[in-house]
């Protein structure tokens, strides 16, 4: 008669998950900081990018981004109200200097429309254009800076029929929400980091199941 193949079956201790688990949090931990700082060097690139008024390199570089952060988890700690709140993505954020470029141009394009021999508001236009350059030369703004163009909504405002002249600028200046960004991450992504998550997730839940069948035991034995 042939002897039996005896298989030993192989059982993992409660004691030996939380083992393991302990470093998987460690790892889990590290990959996913390390998919923060990806997102956060794309993002600077987007940044860099605006800074140096490139369009086909921003435009290059949110592409990057946009396509990085919807195929990757990435955790982001953004700044609400005052508030700290977690996040899934990249957390809104403003191409500035874009936006200034744009709406400088609209002032320019509004008091070019809006001057003539006929029409007051030429003047109006020239002598805050006067003051706001002077302060400009002063405290070192750029033409495109966002103090130079409030500077100027500020001085039109102190002339007669501001409110018309003002409602024609705010009209012609660009939407701020064309400037605006905010990229959503996925809770899970088929890569690396998610997998380690899954694999983690899987070892909590065991180990919750566990505990529960253990206390559960202990209660009938408790009362039997």
């Amino acid at each position: 008669m042939g002897g039996r193949i005896k298989i030993k079956k192989f059982k993992i201790k409660t004691w030996q998950l939380l083992v393991i688990l302990v470093p998987m949090l460690f790892i889990d931990a590290t990959l996913m900081r390390q998919d923060h700082i990806k997102m956060t060097e794309l993002r600077d690139a987007v940044m860099t990018a605006d800074e140096a008024g490139n369009e086909e390199e921003i435009v290059e570089n949110l592409t990057k981004l946009r396509q990085y952060v919807a195929s990757n988890i990435v955790i982001n700690i953004v700044d609400d109200n005052g508030a700290q709140k977690i996040m899934f993505g990249t957390g809104p954020f403003y191409l500035e200097h874009s936006y200034l470029k744009a709406a400088n141009k609209a002032l320019e394009e509004a008091e070019a429309k809006m001057s003539g021999d006929n029409n007051p508001y030429g003047n109006v236009y020239g002598q805050a254009g006067e003051v706001c350059r002077a302060q400009a030369l002063q405290y070192g703004w750029t033409w495109d800076n966002v103090n130079f163009i409030n500077c100027m909504l500020t001085e039109i405002g102190k002339y007669p029929a501001a409110d018309e002249i003002q409602d024609t600028i705010i009209a012609s200046l660009p939407s701020t929400e064309l400037y605006r960004h905010n990229y959503a991450s996925p809770i899970w992504a088929p890569t690396f980091t998610g997998f380690m998550l899954l694999f983690t997730l899987i070892i909590v839940v065991v180990i919750f199941i566990r505990m529960i069948i253990w206390v559960v035991l202990r209660l009938y034995l408790l009362f039997a």
